[in-house]
């Protein structure tokens, strides 16, 4: 009998990805919840998707040998509150809380790491005079102490632009930050915190740079990184469009600069026996580093990525941690020199009229070998309707893609895009 393993919202990339790993042959991998009930939802009960995991835990016939997260909020605060109850390696919640709320993370990193902080401000979105008291010079960026991606985070360049944001934030705040406050009642929060409740906004100074992503864990004690990944940003600046690994923009001293500040500030807040990704951005002028945040789980977006490059996958890592004993990761022995994570966008809304065929597919896949392709859209989806979307553009679907090096790379990802059709109708008016 092997190992029974439970991914928390499991999808089949995922269930195909955990394939690659050393002793899959020995593990049996099974979903806690769907994708639908955790990630896809607008808006959830925290308890009751607490009470769903345990009701399938414990009616399990079986040992319940680990319980792992991929995805952000819920599943990265329900992992480690189930694993405590029975017993399982996991992080403290308190550590992977003091991540999650951005507000309270910023207050970790001035004590840990103060020189990469930027300026920032919390603020109630529901205060009609919030503006007044932000203290913050435009442009700055606003989004809530929690959400979903990079969902209801606006760049703010004037007081209109300010008025507009809050709006949309009201409406919508609530629906993960009050799930998001069912998580912080269950643990003791610094005096500095407390008032800054789920349905708190942060707002932030603008900081510019190339932008770089260490992975890596923390067992027992013993910190190490995986990988490095650039993150490209599209042509306007907001979102990314591309992930590439192993990094590249970024000189190897800057990178560990990036390792040792991640290392300090993880230690600082109390974080052990999980995995994380942390990002930051370099100024290579003013050569200033500035951390944008660390999440406390491997990233999905580098997990077929590792596969291409390394030969197996980051679940390696997580599985390893999650079963107590010390993470492994191979070096350099899958297909590729280089691999990438590509954003398939759209800036407007519209109604998708046609999306790429199987046989659209199946022609990158043979010009590209091994590029994988998800489509996230039918024909008559708006666009606008659309789950977990960031405030700047739409996601049509993802390409993994790998290559010898980056400049085979590029040619491939702008063949695959030129290939894969979609059409869109404009929204009817609406009287």
């Amino acid at each position: 009998m092997g190992k029974n393993i439970f991914i928390l919202g499991l999808t089949d990339m995922q269930r195909e990805e955990l394939g690659t790993v050393r002793d899959a042959k020995n593990y049996q991998f099974h979903g806690l919840l769907d994708y639908h009930t955790l990630v896809a939802p607008d808006e959830y009960v925290f308890e009751d998707l607490l009470t769903g995991c345990r009701e399938k835990l414990d009616a399990f016939p079986g040992t319940v040998d680990a319980i792992i997260a991929h995805w952000d909020f819920p599943t990265s605060v329900l992992a480690p509150i189930l694993a405590a109850e029975r017993g399982i390696p996991a992080p403290p919640l308190r550590s992977v809380l003091a991540c999650e709320h951005k507000y309270w993370s910023r207050l970790a990193q001035q004590e840990s790491v103060p020189d990469t902080v930027p300026r920032f401000a919390s603020f109630d979105p529901f205060d009609d005079h919030a503006l007044d008291s932000i203290g913050l010079e435009f442009p700055f960026w606003v989004k809530p102490v929690k959400s979903h991606s990079s969902q209801l985070g606006f760049e703010i360049g004037d007081a209109a632009a300010f008025h507009e944001a809050i709006a949309e934030i009201r409406e919508r705040i609530g629906l993960v930050g009050h799930a998001f406050d069912e998580a912080l009642r269950r643990v003791d929060l610094p005096e500095a915190v407390r008032g800054a409740s789920g349905t708190t906004c942060l707002a932030e100074q603008v900081i510019t740079g190339i932008q770089a992503a260490p992975e890596g864990t923390m067992f027992n004690g013993e910190f190490s990184v995986h990988g490095v990944f650039d993150m490209h940003k599209d042509a306007t600046g907001h979102s990314f469009d591309r992930l590439d690994y192993p990094a590249s923009t970024v000189p190897p001293e800057v990178q560990q600069r990036m390792i040792d500040i991640t290392e300090r500030y993880l230690r600082h807040v109390g974080f052990d026996n999980g995995c994380f990704n942390s990002e930051f951005m370099w100024d290579e002028k003013e050569d200033k580093l500035w951390l944008i945040e660390v999440n406390t789980r491997i990233s999905q977006s580098h997990s077929d990525l590792f596969a291409k490059v390394d030969g197996m996958s980051n679940h390696e890592v997580a599985i390893d941690i999650a079963l107590g004993t010390p993470p492994r990761m191979q070096r350099r022995h899958g297909s590729f020199g280089v691999a990438a994570k590509c954003i398939i966008p759209h800036y407007e809304d519209g109604i998708v009229t046609r999306v790429p065929s199987n046989e659209d597919i199946a022609r990158v896949q043979k010009a590209v070998p091994e590029t994988k392709v998800l489509i996230d859209v039918r024909p008559g989806d708006r666009l606008a309707d659309l789950p977990n979307q960031d405030a700047y553009r739409y996601v049509l679907g993802t390409m993994y893609i790998g290559a010898e090096d980056i400049a085979q790379l590029e040619k491939h990802v702008d063949r695959a895009l030129a290939e894969l059709p979609f059409e869109f109708e404009p929204v009817p008016n609406q009287h």
